[in-house]
């Protein structure tokens, strides 16, 4: 029968070589960083809001870039890639970045923390090595996700102002993208500015306009934006008043606003029940009962 330390000191040699296996094919390896990018546009990715990208990507592109790419499954991209260009980060991540920081945190780090708590007896519990596992799994998903909600919160905020300035400038007898392109130049930055960029530089490029605006709801993937580019294109092929359009959108953005904050209302004040029935009915109860019971106790009641 097997004893435990036999089955500890062969796990730790069998991760050590498989460690040893991944860094030499690493550096051996044809490593052609601007091969393994595949960025769209050709450049150089800019520099990402989380520190744990930045700090990460040289890792990435010397141990598990490589690996990434042997990835596959076209669903499993296509999905991660959409995910990417929703959260806005097309810029600043790609799909195998995506793919190469998972396996970098995900298995290549708990992998190696293992071997150096077997090695050097750290006494670090083994549950904190999966831990680490499952979050360094997790984590591209999470700053995705983390970032598309600010996306849809700014976006939300600025869309009936943005429609309402379109409005105005159809009316005094601009073309649609002529307004759109003057509101983005004197516009704060803002996603929506940015978006809006995009959709003329898409057309400069020889999109036409459907293309664009669908471009612009695939990007945001946003219930309200989808809405807001299928009435403009129905306008554009039916040949409606834009003006009319832009108005009647702007007063439905704006009701469906004031109703988004009825339910948050309303959602508040249901969860606020939640800590007064924990701390403040109890405080409640204590300081009213409290001299009775003392008094029925020591009172001599």
């Amino acid at each position: 029968m097997l004893s435990y330390d036999f089955i500890l000191l062969f796990s730790g040699l069998f991760l050590m070589g498989l460690s040893i296996y991944w860094i030499s094919s690493a550096v051996i390896g044809n490593n052609s960083d601007a091969n393994q990018l595949a960025w769209a546009s050709g450049e150089e990715p800019i520099e990402s809001k989380s520190p744990i990208i930045n700090w990460s990507r040289p890792l990435v592109h010397n141990f598990t870039l490589q690996h990434a790419m042997k990835i596959k499954n076209p669903i499993y991209r296509k999905k991660i890639k959409h995910k990417i260009l929703t959260a806005g980060l097309s810029g600043e991540l790609n799909v195998d970045e995506y793919i190469g920081i998972r396996i970098l945190w995900g298995i290549l780090f708990p992998i190696a923390l293992l071997i150096l708590n077997f090695a050097l007896r750290l006494g670090f519990p083994y549950s904190l090595c999966i831990a680490l596992g499952l979050f360094g799994l997790a984590f591209p998903h999470m700053y995705c996700t983390q970032m598309k909600t600010q996306r849809y919160t700014a976006v939300l905020v600025d869309l009936p102002f943005y429609v309402d300035l379109l409005a105005l400038s159809t009316k005094a007898g601009l073309d649609m993208f002529e307004a759109i392109k003057r509101i983005v130049d004197k516009a704060d930055p803002s996603v929506l500015a940015d978006e809006f960029s995009n959709v003329l530089n898409d057309i400069k490029l020889g999109s036409s306009r459907a293309d664009a605006l669908n471009g612009l709801a695939n990007r945001l993937d946003l219930p309200e934006i989808t809405s807001f580019v299928s009435v403009l294109s129905d306008s554009f092929q039916t040949g409606a008043n834009i003006y009319d359009v832009l108005q009647e959108q702007s007063e439905q953005m704006r009701v469906e606003r004031f109703v988004r904050a009825e339910k948050a209302g309303a959602k508040a004040s249901q969860t606020i029940m939640i800590p007064m029935m924990i701390f403040i009915l109890p405080a409640v109860f204590i300081v009213v009962f409290a001299p009775v019971i003392i008094q029925f106790f020591y009172g001599g009641i």
